[in-house]
C-alpha cells in the first residue's frame, strides 16, 4: 500500500469539544490510524491538531496542550517517541 513505503504520516486530530475524545477514545479512529501507520512502518509522524478556531476560547492553548498530551501519551505506547514528533496548530 501506499502508506507501507511513506516516509511519513500527518495525522489530523480535530480540537472540538467530543470530536477530539471520540477520536481519542479505545475504539477512535485518531488511535486506530496512528497504530496503523506505525505497524505499516511509518516511523516519522506529525500530528496537525485541526478546527483549533472551534475551541473555546478559539485557538485555546490549553485546549492544544490538553490534545498534545494526550496524544503523546498514546503514540508513545504504541512506539513513537513524542519528543520527536512536530504538534501543529491548524483550522
Amino acid at each position: 500500500t501506499g502508506t507501507s513505503q511513506a516516509d511519513c504520516a500527518v495525522l489530523i486530530v480535530a480540537a472540538g469539544t467530543g470530536e477530539f475524545e471520540a477520536g481519542i477514545s479505545k475504539n477512535g479512529q485518531t488511535r486506530e490510524h496512528a497504530l496503523l501507520a506505525f505497524t505499516l512502518g511509518v516511523k516519522q509522524l506529525i500530528v496537525g491538531v485541526n478546527k483549533m478556531d472551534s475551541t473555546e476560547p478559539p485557538y485555546s492553548e490549553p485546549r492544544f496542550e490538553e490534545i498534545k498530551k494526550e496524544v503523546s501519551s498514546y503514540i508513545k505506547k504504541i512506539g513513537y517517541n513524542p519528543a520527536a514528533v512536530a504538534f501543529v496548530p491548524i483550522s
